[in-house]
């Protein structure tokens, strides 16, 4: 109950109003005589150290950055790789620890971004301007009162929105390179315990950025093409104690660059256009009964539109679609947590889910699957040592009209288990997670390629690894280190059956993965100057374990896998001024196992940002890729070079 209150502020309030007291009736006697002033007893308690593998971006930090999305900030997280197709309109998705994009969980205040239909969550639609901040768990959270689906996934990203403290209203304006413009409005609130928020964003851009594609065989100077983007953000939250609630509104009309090929012309331009329209609504709500007995409950509804289209005349090398997608999903999640003695906890709870998708494919029948889960967890502390321990139920089961028939229901049960120790400014840790992702319904029922057939994809992680601490008077020092091993077992690919244009979802193929992640922080403040610097360090080898007879990738790395990458970060602050300068470098990755020359080339990226602040005003100016080093995260996918945004905000 007194972590409890102390988050909600009002343990400090007290605390700074006794000092403040104490300081005034020592001064008002000073010149009489000396004089004892007697406090009262306050206790703060600080929230214990996470016993889970945890990165995280908050504050000052967080908005330091030179990004505007979520992937833009992730991406300096030791262990995380960032699919990007270029540009603003490009796709971003994220995997961890090479476990693949749909293992990954994504969630805002505690409840997941869901997306039946693919099972990936596209990073670039969601903006940082209303976060508090980003955490990245590999494995789960560790908390009491968690629901089901926070267990379900090998890596979680939890995104917090910012709680309002005072009534404002800020207007941002911002322009940059490629015929980029954006515009935001968020006005906040405050009225005793209720708080919220209103987000309006809008972004126009071309993205025609110019590129030079270079290679043994070809030297292509070109503009990209087609990818252009405008979309509308819309947000609202309301807050009151234990009671939170989101609403999210994204449009947008995009284009689908495809890959450049030599001899750039109209011709071989890729023509796809996509439109996007998600919304949901969700709403969770928080209460503890004594410092015993805790609940939570969770609900959320989402619906989903998306069309794709290649239908124009311009488009002669691809085949023309029209096609019409609707999602539209149900959760509902209740959880309990019972604190047994002071050193034990239990967490249960129930997940319900219900997705439909339909679309206007030829021959596709309406899908319904049911999502149910059920979490039983234990954590114990004594002594420095801790004890986290799950058992996690999941079954699915699918409805369909198609004559074939739905998949069959499916049932497993898996296991987690975390032990750690914490002496001091000292913790260690050692993990283990069994857990398995369903064949999405894209997997399952895509026309001529759906395969009803499919296992689950079941993923083995283990972990060892510790973090040590150290605070003096005007400096923090922490680092991280963790090594880990996982293995994934009926992988499931797409894989041409019957010839070059008849493609089939398969389970094929086994990977074993070890590697070494590592973060070293630091923060000096030395007034008026506040040093920070994040760096993260990844290296791991991620193999093909699928069929030893096959010589030609048994044992070789997994394609877009890279061996080593790092990121280092530095923030100086002084007074109204802020600049920050990153760097991330990402070694050489394989993308084909058809020639074994065929790799992307390792790129340093380089950021900067200044900032800054006076009354009512914050303006900020930007490049991005400094160097203008010509990279690609996928093959003929050039990613922007040198670009510029300057950004002006006036609060009210």
């Amino acid at each position: 109950m007194i972590r409890h209150a102390y988050r909600h502020g009002w343990l400090q309030a007290a605390l700074l109003l006794t000092l403040f007291l104490s300081a005034f009736l020592s001064g008002h006697a000073a010149g009489e005589i000396d004089s004892i002033v007697r406090l009262d007893v306050v206790e703060v308690t600080a929230t214990r150290r996470p016993l889970a593998t945890v990165q995280n971006l908050k504050g000052a930090e967080l908005r330091a950055l030179s990004s505007t999305s979520i992937a833009d900030a992730l991406k300096y997280f030791a262990g995380v790789q960032i699919k990007d197709y270029g540009g603003l309109g490009g796709l971003k998705t994220i995997n961890v620890r090479s476990l693949g994009s749909q293992h990954v969980g994504v969630y805002i205040d505690g409840i997941r971004i869901t997306n039946a239909q693919n099972g990936t969550v596209d990073l670039g639609k969601y903006s940082l301007s209303t976060l508090e901040s980003v955490e990245l768990y590999n494995a789960n959270k560790l908390e009491h009162c968690q629901s089901p689906s926070e267990y379900a996934s090998g890596a979680t990203v939890y995104l917090r929105t910012r709680r309002p403290l005072t009534d404002s209203l800020s207007v941002l304006a911002s322009a940059g390179s490629f015929h980029t413009w954006r515009g935001r409005a968020t006005a906040e609130i405050k009225r005793g315990r209720w708080s919220g928020f209103a987000d309006v964003e809008y972004l126009n851009s071309k993205g025609d950025y110019p590129f030079r594609y270079k290679s043994e065989y070809e030297d292509t100077v070109g503009r990209r093409r087609n990818s252009d983007i405008e979309f509308i953000r819309a947000e609202a939250a309301l807050f009151n104690g234990g009671f939170a609630s989101h609403l999210y509104f994204y449009k947008s009309d995009r284009g689908c660059p495809g890959g450049i090929v030599r001899r750039l012309s109209d011709k071989y331009t890729n023509i796809g256009r996509e439109w996007d329209t998600d919304l949901f609504a969700q709403g969770s709500f928080t209460h503890s009964f004594n410092s015993r007995h805790r609940v939570k409950f969770n609900l959320k509804y989402t619906h989903e539109y998306l069309r794709y289209n290649t239908d124009y005349p311009e488009n002669q090398n691809t085949a023309r679609v029209d096609n019409h997608y609707w999602q539209n999903d149900a959760y509902a999640s209740a959880a309990y947590s019972w604190n047994a003695t002071e050193w034990l906890s239990v967490n249960t709870g129930y997940d319900f889910r219900a997705s439909w998708l339909d679309a206007d494919l030829k021959k596709f029948s309406p899908v319904r699957r049911q999502d149910q889960k059920a979490v039983l967890a234990v954590q114990a502390h004594r002594y420095g040592f801790r004890l986290a321990a799950s058992a996690l139920f999941q079954h699915y089961k699918d409805y369909t009209r198609l004559e074939v028939g739905a998949a069959d229901p499916l049932t497993r049960t898996t296991p987690s288990v975390t032990l750690g120790y914490a002496y001091k400014g000292l913790s260690v840790r050692a993990w283990y997670k069994c857990i398995f992702r369903v064949p999405t319904l894209n997997d399952l029922y895509y026309t001529q390629a759906g395969n009803r057939n499919l296992k689950p994809e079941y993923t083995r992680q283990w972990n060892i690894g510790g973090d040590y601490t150290v605070s003096p008077s005007n400096w923090v020092l922490s680092a991280q280190a963790d090594i880990y091993l996982n293995h994934i077992d009926n992988r499931i690919v797409c894989l041409p059956l019957k010839g070059t244009y008849t493609w089939s979802m398969m389970n094929y193929g086994k990977t074993f993965c070890r590697g070494l992640n590592s973060t070293l922080s630091a923060n000096v403040t030395t007034a008026p100057w506040r040093f920070t610097l994040l760096t993260s360090l990844t290296w791991q080898r991620d193999l093909n374990r699928t069929d030893p007879e096959d010589t030609d990738t048994y044992n070789k790395p997994i394609c877009y896998a890279p061996t080593f990458s790092c990121g280092v970060t530095g923030i100086a602050e002084w007074r109204m001024l802020t600049l920050t300068v990153s760097n991330l470098y990402v070694a050489s990755r394989m993308w084909s196992y058809a020639d074994p020359e065929d790799i992307l080339k390792p790129y340093n990226n380089v950021d900067m940002k200044l900032t800054a602040q006076i009354p009512h005003w914050t303006v900020s100016g930007e490049v991005n890729d400094l160097f203008d080093v010509q990279y690609e995260h996928i093959p003929r996918y050039p990613m922007p070079g040198r670009n510029f945004r300057i950004s002006i905000t006036y609060i009210f």
